[in-house]
């Protein structure tokens, strides 16, 4: 039985990837790199992040400030992404983040994007009807909270701070960060502390 054929763009690919390689333009040790830092992107990141912010005040002050650098003190590559912006959740306003064209998302920090995500029904809706959403997702604000939809693009890629949940005091940093989700850090969710641990 003869292999399967590999779909014509696969082909292409392989062949200008191979003729990059041969010409000197990349080597294979870093289309190897590449893929090694793709497949190590994770909301795990992000989620650290978050939860150092939330436990020192200065390095909240400089993730606002330029996400990519805090992002490359986590020890993630920037190089070839464009700019992380970081979005702060404060009492009365809350963001959601959509890209409305395609599927622009922080990879280096969040991983690979959802289906979800890259739906024509959510990037509608989230413009159009974003407490809708919210509350379809189960996302419960606070009476009088904005909600603001902040467009990532192929130009800015934008991440969630979001507020600190009340019952967190004295948790460590892995403690905070297991609280800090995918969905959290879009916007359509927000960080909530097991019943178990809220009664201790």
């Amino acid at each position: 039985m003869s292999a399967p054929a590999r779909p014509e763009s696969i082909a292409k690919l392989e062949k200008l990837v191979a003729s990059l390689v041969a010409r000197g333009v990349v080597s294979e040790a870093d289309l190897a790199e590449a893929q090694a830092r793709t497949d190590r992107a994770s909301p795990e990141i992000g989620a650290h992040m978050v939860a150092r912010a939330w436990l020192d005040p200065e390095w909240r002050r400089m993730m606002l400030a330029n996400g990519t650098e805090a992002a490359e003190r986590m020890g993630v590559s920037m190089a070839g992404a464009p700019p992380l912006g970081v979005l702060e959740d404060k009492p009365g306003l809350h963001h959601l983040v959509v890209c409305t064209l395609c599927s622009c998302y922080p990879r280096a920090v969040l991983g690979y994007p959802p289906s979800w995500y890259k739906s024509f029904e959510y990037r509608s809706r989230a413009v159009r009807d974003p407490r809708g959403v919210l509350v379809e997702w189960g996302t419960a604000l606070a009476p009088g909270t904005q909600v603001r939809v902040v467009d990532s693009t192929a130009d800015y890629r934008w991440m969630v701070l979001p507020m600190r949940p009340a019952g967190t005091k004295g948790w460590s940093e892995d403690q905070l960060a297991a609280l800090v989700t995918r969905d959290v850090l879009v916007g359509v969710a927000l960080p909530q502390v097991p019943v178990a641990l809220a009664a201790e």
